[in-house]
């Protein structure tokens, strides 16, 4: 007989956190769901996605995307912090997020990333994330809720931000701020990789 820890391949430390992540995710939109007596159809629809894809995140059988997140905290009523922070941050008057806390939630085709360092519950929901896009990559954001602003700092290369069509080009050591309740995007134009820090503000439902 073969033993199983020989037979199945050990996994690495992203993989694990990876898992862990997911986890704690499925457990947080379920707890949400019930509280507000949502049953997956009908939660489904508030969101906008199908109603399989909801059933399948809360079984731990898929990761959802951050377009994805960003329906799922509207239809909710909380931030994306609220379904992603680990335990323990709250209104206090200092939170120290530790590093390994961190939650990667994309990751490009090209080896991208975003990253969100920390964020508040919501409704009025501060974010703050780490960004990296490589050559040729790009990425479609979902529309947030009224009246969010973000403010970007590019440390390296040029990011190309795109709101509603219209595109910008911000070099190295410069800043932006964007209305990003209307469609936006993320791309690298250029041939090194880009990195930038995202503050996002999404206020509270009038």
């Amino acid at each position: 007989m073969t033993d199983a820890s020989e037979s199945t391949p050990p996994l690495d430390a992203a993989a694990l956190q990876e898992a862990a992540i997911s986890a704690a995710v499925a457990g947080r939109i379920a707890e949400l769901r019930r509280a507000r007596g949502f049953s997956f159809d009908a939660l489904a629809q508030r969101a906008g996605v199908s109603k399989g894809t909801l059933v399948q995140i809360e079984q731990q059988r898929a990761n959802p995307s951050i377009s994805t997140l960003c329906r799922l905290a509207v239809a909710l009523d909380v931030s994306v912090a609220d379904l992603v922070s680990p335990p323990g941050i709250g209104p206090q008057a200092v939170t120290v997020v530790r590093e390994a806390e961190a939650r990667r939630l994309w990751t490009g085709p090209k080896g991208g990333a975003a990253v969100l360092l920390a964020g508040t519950p919501g409704p009025d929901m501060l974010e703050i994330w780490s960004w990296l896009l490589m050559p040729e990559e790009r990425f479609e954001a979902a529309v947030h809720g009224r009246g969010t602003r973000e403010l970007l700092h590019v440390t390296q290369g040029r990011l190309a931000l795109e709101v509603e069509g219209h595109m910008h080009l911000i070099a190295a050591g410069c800043c932006a701020i964007a209305l990003t309740d209307r469609p936006h995007a993320y791309a690298n134009p250029g041939k090194v990789p880009v990195r930038f820090t995202m503050t996002v503000h999404e206020p509270a439902k009038d």
